[in-house]
């Protein structure tokens, strides 16, 4: 077994720690100790909203319906990582290899627990900077184009949760998820891997804000790792993302390595993936 620090992998929104079970397949060859786990108010800890299933179809529902995971904040889901890190690593650091909004919990645990985080990698991930939420980046100029926002079925303030239509048979729908997520593998697998998506990713994760300080996340190795086809974190928005975090911490830089993939190259590339997050430490 190699004497690396563990691996612990940590999905973004609407995901769950099956999405990595390509890339840690390819870790596991390796030698290297690696976990995923689910994110507060996904996979087992998900709640799912009645109208999104129901039949026949209420589109009033479904905007409306307040949903079951409203109440899971970023206080709560840093929290379940700080825990979940202290089991995987019985104490010690660990390697945390983060996608999309799970940058954002990433950056919560690395402030206020870095002696748990041996080094922070952002898989096109949201890596906000002191005292900005997450959401405050979904409208910049740098993100425009992005089509999570023209995929959502109701308005997540009302329901307190960034709600989509998984179970639609809408082709045209069908396919806008397709693109905002898995637009580089074949539409069955996107498919399937539509089917497991979680249909509200609870709000207050993205709302949350974290203060960072040199001796907290600023202390930590960070790696960001872009993606060039990525329709939900636009291309410029990741690179803003390094930019900012390099111009706050410029005593400690951020490694960057590309990928030419979609939102989900746990999926599309997993060897690729495993390769960088191995090599970091």
């Amino acid at each position: 077994m190699s004497s690396s620090t563990p691996l612990l992998f940590l999905h973004g929104y609407w995901h769950g720690s099956w999405c990595w079970s390509e890339v840690t397949a390819c870790v596991a060859a390796t030698g290297r100790a690696s976990v995923a786990v689910d994110m507060a108010g996904h996979g087992l800890r998900a709640r799912r909203p009645r109208s999104v299933y129901a039949r026949p179809f209420d589109p009033q529902a479904i905007a409306t319906e307040v949903s079951p995971v409203a109440a899971v904040d970023l206080d709560q889901a840093g929290d379940l990582l700080v825990a979940q890190l202290k089991q995987v690593g019985r104490g010690g650091p660990v390697t945390v290899v983060a996608h999309s909004m799970g940058g954002t919990v990433l950056t919560r645990v690395a402030e206020q627990a870095p002696e748990l985080v041996a080094h922070a990698v952002y898989l096109t991930a949201f890596m906000p900077a002191s005292d900005l939420p997450a959401i405050a980046y979904i409208d910049m100029p740098e993100n425009a184009g992005e089509l999570i926002g023209p995929s959502l079925c109701a308005d997540p303030v009302a329901v307190g949760a960034l709600r989509l239509d998984v179970a639609s048979v809408e082709p045209g729908y069908r396919q806008q998820l397709r693109s905002v997520f898995f637009g580089d593998i074949d539409p069955d697998s996107a498919d399937a891997a539509i089917a497991l998506l979680t249909p509200d990713a609870p709000a207050g994760i993205a709302l949350g804000a974290t203060a960072l300080t040199r001796s907290g996340w600023g202390s930590v190795p960070r790696t960001y790792v872009t993606c060039a086809q990525d329709m939900a974190i636009r291309p410029a928005l990741q690179q803003k993302f390094i930019a900012d975090a390099d111009a706050a911490f410029p005593d400690n830089p951020t490694s960057v390595e590309a990928l030419d993939a979609s939102h989900t190259p746990f999926l599309s590339m997993p060897q690729q993936v495993a390769d960088i997050v191995t090599a970091v430490g």
